[in-house]
C-alpha cells in the first residue's frame, strides 16, 4: 500500500500507482474535510476495445510533462519516485540542503543472515508470507534487468530502518514522503505496514546485493485510493523512492519500476493492471513511470496532493 496516498509515491486502495505501498501516505489516508475529486466515469469502450486500457488512454498529459519526458526521459531524470501523499508541500521546489551527504554514508543493514527466499524459507522480516494478500512478495524472488540483479527483500525494522530513515531525511526525498525528522517517524510508518493485514508489504530493493531503494507493494482496490478512481479487483500499487544519491538521475527508475510492475503482474495472474499515483508537481518521477510502460490516466485530487494517477496494462505490458 502506498504512502498516506500511500509509495513511490499517495495511496493506492486499487492498485493502481509507486508510493505504496508504505509511506505515511500509505493506504492514501484521508483527512477530515479533505476535498476530493472523483473521477468521471469513462465512456463505454468501443466494440473490441481492451477492457484494461478502456478508462483514460485519451486524457492529454499536462504540457510540463510532456516537454520534460521529450527532453529527459533519455537522462533518465528520477528523482524521488513513488512519493506517498503526505501533507501538502508548497508548490515551490524545497529548498536545496548546502550538501546531501551520500546515502552510502548510513549504516547498511547486514543481510548476510537472511534467508534464501524460497518455497520453505521463512521471510527475514516482521510480516508473515501467511498475511501477505499480495501472493507472497517474499517469494517473488529476484529480477533480471539491463542494470543488474534486482530483489526485494520484505523490511525488517530492527535491521533496516537506520539506512531507510537516512534516505527519508534526505531533502529532494522528504519534500514528497514528508518522513524526515527523528526515526521514530520512519519507524512508526514502516509498523503500520508491516501489522496490517498483509495488503501492503515494504520492501528493500537490493541491486546486485547492495541496498539502494525503498518499495511499497500494495493492493490498490483495498486502499483508500480506491475511492478517487475506477479500482478493480486486485489492482497493484507500487511505490518508490532511490536511495542512493548516486543511482538518481540516470534512468534507473524507469528500468527498475518496469521490471517490478511486469514481475507482479506475472507473480499475480489476477491482477490486470499496476498503479501508481505520484504528486502531479514531481515531474521526474511521471516522466519515469512514463519510461516504463505506464500511461497517464487521469489527475485525481487526494486528502493530501494532487495526483497523476499512473496505470501499466497486463495487456498492453508488450506494446508500451
Amino acid at each position: 500500500m502506498p504512502p498516506t496516498d500511500a509509495s513511490a509515491d499517495a495511496e493506492t486502495d486499487t492498485a493502481a500507482d509507486a508510493d505504496t505501498a508504505p509511506v505515511t501516505d500509505i493506504g492514501t489516508a484521508t483527512t477530515p474535510g479533505a476535498r476530493e475529486r472523483r473521477v468521471a466515469p469513462a465512456p463505454a469502450p468501443a466494440a473490441g476495445a481492451s477492457a484494461d486500457s478502456e478508462d483514460t488512454l485519451d486524457v492529454p498529459l499536462p504540457d510540463e510533462i510532456i516537454a520534460l519526458f521529450t527532453e529527459d526521459a533519455g537522462a533518465g531524470r528520477t528523482g524521488n519516485l513513488g512519493a506517498r501523499s503526505g501533507p501538502a508541500v508548497a508548490s515551490a521546489p524545497a529548498p536545496a540542503a548546502p550538501s546531501v551527504p551520500d546515502s552510502t554514508d548510513a549504516p547498511v543493514p547486514d543481510l548476510t543472515e537472511a534467508p534464501v527466499l524460497g518455497p520453505t524459507a521463512a521471510p527475514d522480516s516482521d510480516l508473515s508470507i501467511a498475511d501477505d494478500l499480495l501472493d507472497h512478495v517474499a517469494d517473488w524472488g529476484p529480477i533480471s534487468t539491463s542494470a543488474g540483479v534486482l530483489h526485494l527483500v520484505p523490511v525488517r525494522v530492527d535491521r533496516d530502518l537506520p539506512i531507510i530513515g537516512r534516505w527519508m531525511n534526505d531533502p529532494a526525498v522528504a519534500a514528497f514522503w514528508g518522513l524526515a525528522g527523528p526515526q521514530n517517524a520512519t519507524e512508526e510508518h514502516l509498523r503500520i505496514h508491516l501489522s496490517g493485514d498483509g495488503r501492503s508489504v515494504p520492501c528493500l530493493g537490493l541491486l546486485e546485493g547492495t541496498p539502494m531503494s525503498y518499495w511499497e507493494i500494495y493492493r490498490a482496490d483495498l486502499d483508500p485510493l480506491a475511492r478517487h478512481y475506477p479500482a478493480r479487483p486486485h489492482d497493484t500499487g507500487v511505490h518508490l523512492l532511490i536511495g542512493a544519491v548516486g543511482d538518481r538521475g540516470r534512468g534507473l527508475g524507469g528500468i527498475l519500476l518496469r521490471a517490478v510492475a511486469d514481475l507482479a503482474l506475472d507473480k499475480r495472474p489476477a491482477c490486470a493492471r499496476i498503479v501508481a499515483e505520484p504528486d502531479i508537481r514531481n515531474t521526474p518521477s511521471v516522466a519515469a513511470f512514463l519510461s516504463a510502460g505506464f500511461r497517464f490516466s487521469a489527475e485525481v485530487d487526494l486528502p493530501a496532493k494532487r495526483a497523476a494517477l499512473m496505470v501499466r496494462d497486463r495487456s498492453l505490458r508488450h506494446l508500451l
